[in-house]
């Protein structure tokens, strides 16, 4: 029915939950006896009770039908109470694992963040969690209402369960036998679909160019292309209908023709009024249902489950070799160099090499730092130089094309995201501040904080006043209403709070006034571990122990007395933080 990866995954969700499975299958069960007993008691109703002149038994076996409707429907509800229980779960690994794959494209080299990607990915997973609940529910409803129907016929009689059952097993081939080309062409189908998107996206977006190097003939032209392509799927999609249309008629249809062509013949062979009526409601209330239920919900949910599912395996292929919820992970640790001695140092870069693409400059190249356990470093350099790129060489964000990051020891290459997140704690430039309360955003990184330590870590980095204005920890926060400095002393409370021993600032109070800034930026330099600070400021460098220049040529580190005499481009940094402010319009454009 589809490539191996949907198969395996829907498998794996399946075997996942076989306990909530079997509950579902047991609910099912009573659920089908109406299916099962439909037939029978009618046929005892109209042969020992209408016919034989005795009404009220007739009304007995009627109305032990009616029980039998009743335990039913009541089995009903349990069943979609029981598909929650598997099909949550299976949504909820998904969108785990679609979150994972956005971050992780957002933060590679190179990369960016696409919100219409994940809004892509999550309306097709919330296709695929529809069309999954969909699945159970049609093919678990026609292997018991079908399997009862044909135990009826069978206690009715065998022929004529022998000739109901073998136009349905027809009808099923036919259906089988043209699966795969309907997947292939629901397939076409949503890729023609996809391109066509990208196609007139990209043409609104040029829209500008376009009329400007005068291509509207070429760019009409392709989209034209795409449309046709997408209606062509779509007819051809289409015209699937006809064979289920086929499939519906053979095995759903004609097993009625057969009863009433056979009925005289059976009739004759013993068959009573009753067990022919018995059998017609049989094929009718049960097979016939349960077909075009089947036929329609794969031929429609089926096909759209298979095609989404793969276009989120094929976005996310983590999903199939995720690591399996409640492994160990274990921190990766490397031998440290021969003759040291005492703590690990908190960071220590060796021939780091890492480029913006293969035929890019290098941003660094061949780089080595060593931050010792307890440092205080400032970063500083002129735009471009490679600052914000160390800083996520160190946190781990990026990979190097050369070299080796360790953090405590630690190898950062290959290490899990929730081992990075227990080593370090990098704060960028734009904060990150979610919709809820003010405590909730501070205990982010350390959720077993109480509320004396959240006011402790308020007073440390000057946030009361902000806090206040707010109305408390128990106050809401938008951030679309906070300013920009008002998000940033926010995060770096959250960094400060965090149990990480090493903090990276990237440039993550440019936007808080001078004395706030120092305020935030000592608190740091008190807490215990280590410190890098990208900085925007001389205010920022002179607090630091020790600098790091950063210019595009050979870095120079050292102290701040010690670069103004041996660096040249510190000395120009220090010589434009310190010149005096001018009126906007009269201030050169400058970097810092």
């Amino acid at each position: 029915m589809s490539r191996p990866g949907v198969r395996q995954a829907t498998w794996r969700a399946m075997r996942a939950r076989r306990r909530e499975l079997a509950r579902l299958c047991g609910w099912s069960l009573v659920e089908s006896l109406p299916a099962l007993l439909s037939g029978y008691l009618v046929a005892r109703a109209v042969d020992e009770g209408f016919l034989a002149g005795h009404l009220l038994a007739g009304l007995a076996w009627l109305g032990a039908l009616a029980v039998a409707v009743l335990v039913g429907a009541a089995a009903t509800g349990r069943t979609y109470r029981c598909l929650g229980a598997v099909v949550e779960p299976f949504r909820d690994e998904l969108a785990a694992q679609v979150v994972r794959g956005a971050l992780r494209d957002a933060t590679r080299a190179g990369g960016h963040p696409d919100s219409a990607a994940v809004a892509r990915l999550t309306h097709q997973m919330e296709i695929v969690r529809d069309t999954f609940a969909g699945l159970l529910m049609v093919t678990r409803g026609f292997l018991f209402s079908a399997g009862a129907a044909l135990l009826g016929l069978l206690a009715l009689a065998p022929v004529v369960a022998a000739l109901a059952a073998a136009p349905l097993a027809a009808g099923l081939a036919v259906f089988l036998a043209a699966l795969p080309a309907m997947v292939a062409h629901q397939r076409a189908y949503v890729r023609a679909g996809e391109q066509l998107g990208q196609s007139a996206a990209t043409a609104l977006a040029g829209h500008r160019d376009v009329l400007a190097c005068g291509a509207q003939a070429r760019v009409t032209a392709d989209v034209e292309r795409r449309v046709s392509a997408q209606a062509a799927a779509e007819r051809t999609l289409a015209r699937m209908a006809a064979i289920r249309s086929l499939s519906l008629g053979i095995g759903g249809w004609l097993p009625l023709v057969v009863l009433l062509s056979a009925a005289p013949w059976l009739v004759e062979r013993g068959l009573t009024a009753g067990a022919v009526l018995g059998a017609l409601i049989y094929v009718s209330t049960g097979l016939q249902p349960a077909l075009h239920t089947l036929v329609q919900g794969i031929g429609g949910g089926g096909l759209r489950y298979v095609v989404t599912l793969e276009n989120i395996l094929r976005t996310c292929p983590m999903i199939d070799g995720r690591r399996p919820s409640g492994s160990v992970t274990r921190t990766p640790r490397s031998r440290p160099p021969a003759g040291r001695t005492g703590p690990a140092p908190a960071v220590e870069v060796r021939g780091l090499t890492f480029r913006y693409g293969p035929r890019a400059r290098p941003v660094l190249e061949n780089f080595s730092l060593t931050v010792a356990d307890g440092d205080h470093l400032a970063v500083v350099g002129p735009s471009g130089a490679g600052k914000s790129t160390l800083a996520a060489l160190m946190a781990g964000l990026v990979p190097p094309q050369a070299g080796t990051v360790h953090l405590a020891g630690a190898a950062v290459a290959g290490a899990e995201p929730a081992v990075l997140s227990r080593m370090r704690v990098l704060v960028p430039q734009e904060a990150y501040v979610f919709t809820g309360r003010l405590a909730d955003n501070l205990r982010y990184l350390r959720p077993d904080a109480d509320d004396r330590t959240l006011a402790t870590a308020l007073d440390a980095l000057g946030a009361r006043p902000l806090a206040d204005r707010l109305g408390g920890l128990d106050a809401q926060v938008t951030p679309a209403l906070l300013s920009g400095g008002e998000r940033q002393l926010i995060a770096a409370v959250r960094a400060w709070l965090a149990p990480a021993p090493l903090v990276i600032l990237d440039e993550a109070t440019c936007h808080l006034d001078p004395a706030l800034e120092a305020t935030v930026e000592d608190a740091f330099a008190r807490r215990p571990g280590s410190l890098v600070v990208i900085a925007h400021r001389i205010s920022s460098a002179i607090r630091a122990r020790r600098l790091l220049v950063l210019d595009g040529d050979e870095p120079v580190a050292g102290t701040h007395e010690q670069l103004l005499e041996r660096s040249a481009t510190y000395r120009l940094l220090v010589g434009c933080w310190d010149e005096p402010a001018v009126p906007p319009r009269a201030a050169p454009a400058r970097r810092g």
